[in-house]
């Protein structure tokens, strides 16, 4: 449940359709005016590689985290050439590259269809039947909007299931990146530094979208601000938060806090001394292998944070004392009682299922065993045959017409894949399988006696899936090419994949059916209670957030709202200039040439209620001029999955000051200064 009231705090991440114009009239004096929202929704970008980004220019111009686009950084470097580690900078139009299989999606309306998700359901229907009738809707509604308009179409389910809305997102799949700064810069402070505070970090990176291979000209785009923003200033956040789970019941979040959690920190640790050691074996095998060593170190950082949240006691009390307040007014009511006094338990007794399904789902459906981009492409698809040759509705749910296109935009990308190291991470997988499952009877299926680095170099070094004109011919000859193959690691997909099949419905119809069904009761009944200044979990999808600008108090000590450039010389110098506290040598360079403002402020705090997914997002003041942009929050941040809190909880933004003094006085990107602040 909520903690409280947001009338009374930044709380909420808000969808566009239902923004909190009360409490920011009563709290800040601020009525956007009209158009405002439209221009700042229509501006915002999200990434489908997980994150978020805004345009920025006349000319498609679109700013993000170097981390948000580090996938796409590392795909395009070589041996020779490592955009992800030296940065890099398009002169001209001509020298922006082409990312491999970017898809930007940019919200074009929202559209309320609970009646008719709801409509599907037959009276008698069991939670499972229910749960598949809702799924065919969605996936009618979805497939309609898609051939009436072309666009993007998906249903997103609010409130976890006590609501749906038809998104519709124009899409871009011409992007090209621009400008990216050296990682040792864009992530300054490491893994140490990561989800800290105090920052120093130049955590910025630009593409461009193109359309009919020309920039395109997007309606909206946000304005530089030269002034940045100021202590104690109302900021708003447009971006894509993640996932939140803080309307769900205790007895869920208990199950994430004993069984799910410890689960998914196990693997994460596991994965990540692996890709350490991995990383050893030398310069080129560190390059192949770091944004996922970082994407891992981040991930495994922010749920030992918010494990953290959900072991503090005090935390969970205040959670139950609210879902408790919340029943005993329903007890209250013999109708409301009737409704839904039983929706609670139904959850608590979903979660005792999902804990015995939580290893085969974990490893089998999620892929824990497989560890592979080889194994990946495999599964799409042995599944795209069999899901194409049935009716749309009735589709696992990323093979529905309407997300078809974006699916095969990454089936068929022609990003590299690196047989040794496809090998090294398969092997790591399937032997932690092993361990942790050893009497699945699957596990010696697949190994056949063989070690597990026997078998993955059997998978890996037979299989041609690495190669874009092997994929389509397979797709393109469906049911019957996939069962004529003879690629090794189509054969693995084949062999897991009725098991992986069969525990996912099972989880779908005793889980999520379950979870849908009655937390769309529990909806209601915060409905009924609340109002509308009830907001939804974090689904993705785009929200406006907001806040003020504000340090905090941590540990008895002060801590001020923005640092400077000059702090990140400090900071390297503290740490004795070694890595990850080493800046790289186009700094030095300005700082000693006495073109960098040393006072410029690089980044700063304030009180935005983000999560994961919302790196990337545009920090914008008042008037909708960009002032920073979202790349983190500090460690005190994490719980906020769960619950907020705005008392030491902290949203962590570079500087617009500090982004355009560093394009202009250490990278001398004059073409981009010039297209961001007209200079």
């Amino acid at each position: 449940m909520i903690l409280g009231s947001a009338g009374y705090s930044d709380e909420g991440m808000w969808v566009f359709n239902n923004l909190p114009l009360e409490t920011l009239k009563a709290r800040y004096d601020f009525v956007p005016p009209p158009g405002w929202a439209d221009h700042l929704r229509s501006s915002a970008v999200r990434f489908n590689s997980g994150g978020s980004g805004s345009f920025v220019s006349a000319d498609g111009l679109i700013m993000t985290n170097h981390h948000v686009g580090a996938d796409t950084l590392a795909k395009l470097s070589t041996k020779d050439k490592d955009y992800y580690r030296d940065g890099f900078f398009a002169k001209t139009y001509e020298e922006e590259a082409k990312a491999p299989d970017l898809e930007l999606n940019v919200l074009v309306g929202i559209e309320d269809v609970t009646a008719r998700v709801n409509a599907a359901i037959e009276p008698g229907h069991d939670d499972a039947a229910a749960e598949k009738a809702r799924r065919k809707a969605m996936a009618e509604i979805e497939k309609e909007s898609t051939d009436k308009t072309g666009l993007r179409s998906d249903v997103v389910t609010l409130y976890q299931g006590g609501q749906y809305h038809l998104y519709t997102f124009k899409k871009y799949t011409d992007v090209r990146l621009v400008f990216a700064p050296e990682f040792a810069s864009a992530f300054f402070g490491g893994d140490p530094d990561n989800f800290e505070y105090p920052r120093y970090d130049l955590d910025v990176c630009f593409f461009r979208a193109y359309e009919d291979g020309k920039p395109a000209r997007p309606a909206h785009y946000l304005k530089w601000s030269k002034d940045g923003a100021k202590d104690g200033e109302l900021v708003f956040v447009a971006g894509h938060p993640g996932r939140t789970d803080r309307l769900n019941t205790h007895a869920s979040l208990a199950y994430m806090k004993d069984q799910a959690m410890p689960v998914l920190l196990d693997y994460l640790h596991t994965k990540e001394a692996f890709l350490l050691e991995y990383g050893k074996k030398g310069a080129e095998a560190f390059r192949q292998s770091k944004e996922d060593l970082f994407s891992i170190q981040n991930s495994r950082k922010a749920r030992v944070g918010g494990l953290g949240g959900l072991r503090d006691e005090s935390f969970m009390a205040r959670k139950a004392q609210a879902e408790n307040e919340l029943r005993s007014r329903i007890a209250a009511d013999p109708e409301k009682k009737a409704l839904y006094e039983k929706a609670w338990d139904r959850i608590a007794q979903a979660q005792a299922t999902a804990a015995t399904l939580l290893k085969p789902y974990s490893f089998l459906e999620r892929g824990f065993a497989f560890d592979s981009e080889l194994f990946r492409i495999a599964r799409i698809l042995v599944r795209l045959a069999d899901e194409k040759a049935k009716p749309n509705s009735d589709r696992l749910k990323e093979y529905r017409e309407s997300g078809m296109a974006s699916l095969e935009l990454r089936l068929f990308s022609d990003a590299p894949i690196y047989p040794e190291f496809e090998e090294a991470k398969l092997a790591q997988s399937l032997a932690y399988w092993k361990k942790v499952m050893p009497d699945h009877p699957l596990v010696e299926q697949v190994l056949r006696g063989r070690t597990p680095e026997a078998a993955a170099h059997d998978f890996v070094s037979g299989s041609k899936l690495a190669h874009v004109p092997f994929r389509k011919k397979l797709a393109a000859e469906g049911k019957a090419g996939i069962a004529a193959s003879d690629d090794p690691m189509i054969k693995l997909a084949l062999a897991v994949d009725a098991d992986a099949r069969a525990v996912r419905k099972e989880r779908e119809d005793k889980v999520d059916g379950v979870e849908a069904t009655n937390y769309a009761l529990i909806a209601r009944a915060l409905f009924e209670d609340k109002g509308d200044k009830v907001y939804p979990d974090a689904t993705f999808t785009l929200r406006l957030a907001f806040g003020t600008v504000k340090g905090y108090e941590a540990d008895g000590k002060t801590v001020p709202p923005f640092t400077t450039m000059a702090g990140a010389f400090q900071h390297a110098e503290a740490h004795g200039n070694k890595d990850p506290y080493e800046l790289p040598a186009s700094w030095h360079k300005a700082k000693d040439s006495g073109a960098l403002k040393l006072e410029t402020p690089l980044n700063f705090v304030s009180t935005a209620d983000i999560i994961g997914g919302n790196s990337g997002s545009p920090v914008v003041n008042r008037d909708n001029e960009v002032v920073g942009l979202i790349f983190d929050g500090n460690i005190q941040s994490l719980v906020l999955d769960f619950g907020y809190d705005d008392k030491v909880a902290r949203a962590v933004s570079v500087d617009s000051r500090g982004i355009l003094e560093a394009l202009r006085s250490i990278y001398k990107t004059d073409r981009l200064v010039k297209e961001l602040a007209g200079e």
